[in-house]
């Protein structure tokens, strides 16, 4: 079996050590769609020494601004950030889960508060659990365990 080889790109970002089958909303986040001017490299469930299986998302002629990282760390939390400036890695640093989450998240509690447009509250949580990831909400105490379903987008 021949190995499958993608594309070196010469400036851009490459999210590594994503968890499995999270690629995709990766790309929700980073809000990739059909009109993006970009190469785009999406790898799903490839083989990890680290992890059994990853994916991997390589976007050409972008940097990732710190909120997209931040969202990122919800849904990935031992991702990489690669950044690549003339085919060589210039920065590479692990997403770190926020002390307290902002303005990312929405809380499920359809009576919470910052769910209540009039109010103009914003959402804030505290990671009650990084591995896996549990969310408790600072204005009604909800906690929310599926955060990747609850982000802001």
């Amino acid at each position: 079996m021949k190995d499958l080889k993608v594309q070196p790109i010469k400036n851009g970002t490459v999210i590594d050590h994503i968890s499995p089958g999270m690629a995709l909303r990766v790309l929700k986040i980073l809000k990739v769609d059909e009109k993006i001017g970009s190469t785009v490299s999406v790898l799903m469930h490839v083989p990890s020494k680290k992890q059994q299986l990853k994916d991997v998302v390589k976007i050409e002629d972008r940097e990732l601004k710190p909120s997209e990282v931040d969202r990122i760390a919800l849904i990935a939390p031992y991702a990489t950030i690669n950044i690549i400036r003339n085919y060589v890695v210039s920065e590479k640093y692990v997403v770190k889960v926020p002390d307290e989450v902002r303005g990312i998240v929405k809380c499920t509690n359809l009576i919470c508060i910052t769910n209540e447009p009039k109010e103009g509250v914003e959402p804030k949580f505290v990671p009650i659990s990084k591995q896996p990831i549990v969310l408790k909400c600072k204005y009604c105490g909800r906690e929310i365990d599926d955060v990747a379903s609850q982000i802001i987008l």
